[in-house]
């Protein structure tokens, strides 16, 4: 993802934090149950549908095997975070701002999770990963320059006067902080990655959550039907 969809996707999830808390200024509870609330819901709901086939494509192989024949899992990527938050965005456009049932506050609260834990492992997660491929290079460099001065500090060289030229201790403290930074990268990542199993365990709850809101609202009746 480039930088300018960064700051589009940045802009929504900016958009979905002002919003979600709308109910401090307006609230209509009638919305979610007429034709515009009707169709936001359902608008939402199908994309809540479809940014789960990122998942399945990516963790099933013989799926994976064949969608990527036709489409990278990038493009689906870009659409699942899309998709995600666009569905977010209608679906608090969908409930009115009006949050009176348990269920409703409940998906709300879901939705939130859902997104922000998406949003912190699909870009803190990568930023973290990146510095740790930096790190590992950088050691990597500084540990090489290290095995090629090494053997300059035997007892045959110790009579050169090269050898007090040669960065040795420097270069000792820089493989030193370097392993130390390496190390916190690391640990940042696991614990990172634990968002994204925070991330899968809200999207179950999502779904489950998300039928229950579909089948009362069919029991009960849709108010924009004739």
């Amino acid at each position: 993802m480039n930088d300018q969809e960064k700051v589009i996707v940045l802009a929504l999830g900016t958009l979905l934090l002002l919003l979600a808390p709308g109910y401090i200024l307006h609230a209509s509870p009638r919305f979610p149950g007429s034709l515009a609330g009707g169709a936001l819901g359902i608008t939402a709901a199908i994309l809540f549908l479809l940014v789960l086939l990122y998942p399945a494509i990516k963790y099933i192989p013989w799926v994976k095997a064949r969608v990527t024949q036709h489409i990278s899992l990038g493009r689906l990527l870009s659409f699942h975070i899309y998709g995600g938050l666009l569905a977010a965005l209608f679906a608090i456009l969908h409930s009115g701002h009006s949050y009176r049932s348990v269920l409703g506050i409940a998906l709300m609260l879901d939705i939130l999770v859902v997104v922000g834990t998406g949003f912190v492992g699909r870009y803190y997660l990568s930023h973290i990963a990146g510095e740790v491929r930096q790190r590992q290079a950088l050691l990597g460099t500084l540990r090489s320059a290290y095995d090629r001065i090494l053997p300059r500090l035997g007892p045959a060289s110790e009579r050169s006067t090269a050898v007090p030229a040669v960065p040795i201790l420097g270069l000792v403290d820089a493989i030193a902080d370097a392993e130390y930074s390496l190390t916190l990268s690391e640990a940042a990542k696991r614990i990172t990655g634990r968002w994204m199993v925070v991330h899968s365990i809200a999207s179950i709850i999502f779904c489950g959550l998300l039928l229950l809101h579909i089948s009362s609202g069919l029991y009960y009746g849709l108010r924009w039907l004739p």
